[in-house]
């Protein structure tokens, strides 16, 4: 079967499929080849619904976890958004094909240097990807959208507050077996809204604060 008939049952029976129903959303997905972003050893899972595995231990997002990622965000023409956890460049591929500006922060310079490669092959070369961690980093800019990759076990508010007025932040929040994927939406300068969207399982980001545990 071509990639393209692959990459179209993708988008149909995965994405599509798990309620991601806005047609700028699938075809941002069909523009972007998920196969040009996965390491060439396991490029037989690019259009699997399934978390393909990358270096320092980390994985790409299941496919229709970033169809809903991108339907939260809507992200446009003019938009200016910050991505927590590049990975590979997926993500920040999709996010850049919708027209948006994108920062995209990488705690492993590997990866980093692995999705600036892949994004530059794409065609990509504008997008600004940076060796940071993103729990230590705050460049004091606002933006109108922000992507968290990586889940938080405990939600903190650091990201919510580099939302510009209207903006929207995408974030899961939890431990498994259950996390909250979650819309937060800043209404003013000292209000925000939140929406639970659906429950997933992913991986936490590395330096992400953890519960306190009790001892007895």
């Amino acid at each position: 079967m071509q990639s393209a008939e692959v990459l179209e049952q993708m988008v149909e029976q995965q994405v599509r499929a798990w309620e991601v129903l806005d047609e700028r959303v699938l075809g941002t997905l069909r523009q972007v080849p998920r196969e040009r972003f996965v390491p060439p050893p396991q490029r037989f899972l690019a259009y699997a619904d399934a978390e393909v595995p990358l270096p320092e231990g980390q994985r790409m997002l299941r496919p229709s976890v970033v169809g809903r990622l991108l339907q939260a965000l809507e992200p446009a023409s003019g938009m200016r958004i910050l991505e927590v956890g590049t990975g590979s460049g997926f993500v920040t591929a999709c996010l850049r094909a919708a027209g948006a500006q994108v920062r995209s922060l990488e705690l492993f310079a590997e990866l980093a240097a692995l999705a600036a490669r892949n994004l530059s092959a794409f065609g990509m070369g504008d997008v600004e990807v940076i060796n940071a961690d993103a729990l230590n980093a705050d460049s004091g800019e606002r933006y109108d959208a922000i992507a968290v990759t990586g889940s938080l076990p405990v939600y903190e508010a650091r990201f919510e507050r580099q939302l510009r007025i209207g903006g929207r932040l995408f974030v899961v929040v939890g431990e498994p077996p259950v996390m909250d994927a979650r819309l937060v939406r800043r209404m003013s300068e000292t209000a925000w809204a939140t929406e639970s969207l659906f429950e997933t399982v992913i991986d936490p980001l590395v330096n992400a604060p953890r519960p306190a545990r009790f001892s007895f």
